[in-house]
């Protein structure tokens, strides 16, 4: 082979060394997200002395996995996106190519909206994921003409295991700018189509990896001046170009339950099929009723027996429920994913809303900004000036509005000052959507029970001048032995 092809070839995929440092945990996160049959090709079972592939196989087969780096991310981008972004678009608002972005960003029928939810998931994944803004460049002069030819901008999501190389550059004035991406487009056992970014043009280079050579290069003018990559974090991290994944340490929880769920099927295996020990010359059938055929001058002491394991599952399970119960604090979803509701404290499950909360926050922060960038390369692509204002929700509402009722219930019927009634009937009906304060202004006879007629009361305590409805023959005779007087006695 030709050396000079051999070194063109290396040259166009190789990496930088941050990738090569984070590609194999990139790869185990992806496998840990995805699940199914390539997280059990992948060897994460682990493998028992001596035992044969086919065995290894069939144990590989009958262990199933508990996702739970699955079940963390699709409740984050469930809170996420449970109010879609406010937009405004400012003077892009009647762009002739708005519209079509909107209802198909990625040119493979994908709302924006729905893009920026697999934003969401995968930067959740690895911590981030790079958004290239592009514009085909189809030789059109004027708007028009590129209107007519479907010219306009367009997205595509990169994961970290796409992007193999990037640099930045430090300018003067302190900003970071990317001067250098490249990145593998289509990829699969045979051929890869890298593309490599500069300010001044870019490069499509399709490699044969069979042949290790290079079968087709082009290179075109940049015409944007600049590389229209978007980093859209998860987290962030000190290491520019890396994220905080939600999911690098469940994964590991995950695995661990993964081998246990193994250990309980094998445990019920053993307990339910001891071994046989038994001689070579003896001849014995296994299942219930099996004969057992020894040689006659068999040595009383060789005589076949069952070796049986004593096994206890129950330990196994109590470490698969702690294990699952440690994820569910590290996502800070112990009240949302499972039962743990029902154990926690009214104080212990406000503090996880409240660090959840936090956590959704700055996830919103992050998916606010990449956003803004988008929009900003969308504006410069069309020849105008972002100018518009993306928001995303900064604050979820996580509370668990049943549990809330059944408390205030039980406060008011153990409390007996009318204070403290109006305030938990005031909270009671704002739980239940209603607006406590123009009820209370309206004196709303809905309130007021039909049967038996009773004439609302105001009382009035003599020592303060608070005055308070007594809207029931029960509450009259409450505010009149607390002392309370009607108004027009007072």
């Amino acid at each position: 082979m030709n050396q000079t092809l051999l070194e063109q070839y290396m040259a166009v995929v190789s990496t930088n060394n941050l990738y090569q440092r984070n590609q194999a945990q990139w790869e185990y996160l992806l496998e840990s997200y995805m699940g199914g049959i390539e997280y059990k090709r992948t060897g994460y079972l682990t493998r028992y002395v001596n035992e044969t592939a086919n065995e290894y196989t069939a144990r590989v087969t009958s262990t199933h996995l508990e996702n739970h780096c699955k079940s963390v991310v699709s409740t984050y981008v469930s809170f996420l996106f449970r109010e879609e972004p406010d937009r405004d678009f400012a003077s892009i608002e009647y762009d002739p190519m708005l519209k079509d972005f909107l209802e198909d960003a990625d040119m493979d029928g994908r709302s924006f909206d729905n893009f920026m939810k697999e934003v969401s998931v995968w930067n959740s994944v690895f911590g981030l994921v790079w958004v290239m803004v592009v514009k085909p460049n189809m030789g059109a002069v004027t708007l028009g003409e590129e209107q007519q030819m479907g010219a306009r901008p367009y997205v595509s999501l990169l994961t970290p295991l796409a992007v193999m190389d990037w640099r930045w550059q430090r300018e003067p004035n302190g900003r970071y700018k990317l001067e250098y991406l490249k990145y593998a487009e289509e990829a699969n056992d045979s051929f890869s189509t890298i593309k490599e970014w500069t300010e001044v043009d870019i490069k499509t280079t399709v490699v044969n990896h069979k042949n290790k050579e290079v079968t087709e290069q082009m290179i075109e003018v940049n015409g944007l001046g600049k590389i229209p990559a978007v980093m859209a974090y998860n987290h962030r991290s000190p290491v520019r170009g890396l994220g905080v994944s939600d999911i690098a340490d469940i994964a590991d929880a995950q695995k661990f339950i993964y081998n246990m769920t193994s250990e309980v099927e094998q445990s019920v295996r053993i307990n339910g099929h001891p071994a046989l020990v038994k001689t070579a010359g003896t001849e014995a059938s296994a299942g219930a009723g099996a004969i057992i055929q020894m040689e006659d001058n068999l040595d009383p002491g060789l005589k076949p027996f069952v070796l049986s394991v004593s096994t206890d599952t129950n330990s196994i399970y109590a470490a698969m429920k702690h294990t699952a119960e440690a994820i569910d604090k590290m996502a800070n979803t112990g009240s949302i994913r499972s039962t743990e509701a029902a154990r926690m404290s009214g104080v212990a499950q406000e503090q996880e809303f409240q660090l959840l909360n936090a956590k959704l926050s700055e996830k919103a922060d992050n998916l606010e900004l990449a956003e803004e960038h988008i929009w900003e390369l969308f504006a410069e692509y069309q020849g105008k000036v972002w100018d518009g204002e993306i928001e995303y929700p900064g604050s979820f509402n996580i509370r668990d509005t049943s549990m809330e009722i059944d408390r205030l219930v039980k406060a008011r019927q153990a409390a007996t000052d009318p204070r403290v009634l109006q305030v938990i009937d005031h909270e009671l009906l704002e739980l239940l959507g209603e607006d406590a304060d123009m009820i209370r202004e309206e004196v709303n006879p809905a309130l007021v029970p039909a049967q038996p007629p009773f004439d609302i009361h105001v009382m009035v305590n003599p020592e303060t001048g608070e005055e308070f409805y007594a809207r029931t023959e029960a509450e009259h005779l409450r505010y009149a032995e607390m002392g309370y007087v009607h108004k027009d006695e007072d």
